[in-house]
């Protein structure tokens, strides 16, 4: 098995994080009928560069194999915080699902939330997505709003 590593992403990174991307809009495409045939998720040069978000990457045989991010975001003023950390781009290789790598970029990405002296964090998934919300609530995410659709046609 290989050993798996766990670093900040770099502009290098960036042809395999956009496939990565690709993956997972093709992987979410079943749970939003409403995305576009040709559609891009993420501003990646924001996430790698900008110090108020971090994208962790992880790496097997100096393969990129994982990624996810967080990013600061100021609350709305009616809430009790003044920023939380919003996680996303949560994608692991098919072949490297199940050996706990979200568990540890989420974790790495709590600490840089903690040393930031940010205390919450949220993220969204797809309601219909199972497996994601088990590992989720695994990690100690808990339910808080539920958005809701309706079409008018």
């Amino acid at each position: 098995m290989a050993t798996i590593t766990f670093r900040e992403a770099t502009l290098e990174d960036k042809p395999k994080l956009l496939q990565f991307e690709q993956q997972l809009i093709a992987y979410e495409r079943p749970f939003d009928s409403i995305l576009k045939e040709d559609c891009t998720y993420y501003d990646l040069d924001y996430l790698i560069q900008s110090n108020e978000a971090k994208l962790i990457v992880a790496t097997a045989n100096n393969h990129l194999i994982a990624c996810g991010y967080a990013k600061i975001i100021k609350a709305k003023p009616y809430h009790t915080i003044d920023t939380y950390t919003y996680m996303g781009f949560m994608y692991v290789d098919p072949d490297f699902r199940g050996q706990g790598i979200i568990q540890t970029i989420i974790e790495e990405l709590k600490q840089w939330s903690i040393s930031l002296k940010i205390f919450e964090t949220r993220l969204e998934v797809y309601s219909d997505n199972e497996s994601a919300i088990k590992a989720y609530q695994k990690k100690g995410f808990i339910n808080r709003m539920i958005e809701m659709k309706m079409k008018l046609k």
